[in-house]
This record gives C-alpha cells, sequence and structure tokens, in this order.
C-alpha cells in the first residue's frame, strides 16, 4: 500500500504568525493561498500545511498520487483501494471516499491515541 506524500496539516490561529514562525525554521510558502487561510510551507522533503480556521486540532495527510513535490505519480495506490484495504482489517472510519467513483476522493481514521489521519488524493 503506498501512501502518498506526506504532511503534516496545522490548525493555526493566526496564519501570518505561523508563516513567519516557520519561516524562521527554514520553510518556504511552497503552495497555498494566505488570503484563503491555507498555506503548504517546505523545507527539503518536510511539508507543513498551515490553515486557520478549516479544521480543529492537528492532522497527518497523505496524499496517494503525489510525491513529496506534489508532482503527479505514473504508478500509486488509488484511494479507494486503501481504504478497502484498511476496511478489511477493521479500522474504522470518520468519514469514507465514494468507492463508485473515480479521481479525487479523500477518507479520514483516526489512530488508536486520537490522531486524526487524511487521507487526500487529488489526482
Amino acid at each position: 500500500m503506498k501512501l502518498g506524500a506526506f504532511s503534516v496539516s496545522l490548525s493555526v490561529k493566526d496564519i501570518h504568525v505561523s508563516k513567519a514562525f516557520y519561516e524562521n525554521l527554514g520553510f518556504s510558502v511552497f503552495h497555498g493561498e494566505i488570503n484563503h487561510n491555507f498555506l503548504i510551507m517546505k523545507n527539503g522533503d518536510t511539508i507543513i500545511g498551515l490553515f486557520q480556521g478549516m479544521f480543529e486540532g492537528n492532522l497527518l495527510t497523505f496524499n496517494p498520487g503525489w510525491d513529496q513535490d506534489a508532482q503527479n505519480l505514473e504508478s500509486f495506490t488509488d484511494v479507494r483501494d486503501i481504504q478497502k484495504e484498511l476496511k478489511s482489517k477493521n479500522i474504522e472510519f470518520s468519514t469514507e471516499a465514494d468507492e463508485t467513483t473515480k479521481g479525487p476522493a479523500s477518507f479520514v481514521i483516526t489512530d488508536p491515541d486520537g490522531n486524526v489521519i487524511l487521507v487526500d488524493q487529488h489526482v
């Protein structure tokens, strides 16, 4: 099972303050729109997302179909196939991808310690 690109998505109080903080740690804006309250920042292969007012708590995020540079992969495990495999292992879902569709889709699961995991396919 290939989960794709990994990042941590942070729920922030003030995106401008958070942007400046992470720039001081060597991150630079990779994608996003500060006026729309989200930025994706990168330092080497490390990616963090800053999201103001979009969700509660922080998320571990996987993007099937993308590499760490948000470039489409030729071969990847579709989010619906990942979901089916996890269901066969009795993993519980908070939200599910529609298995009758193709292309972009996502699901959310929570690990035993309450950490939320978003698997979000954009291709």
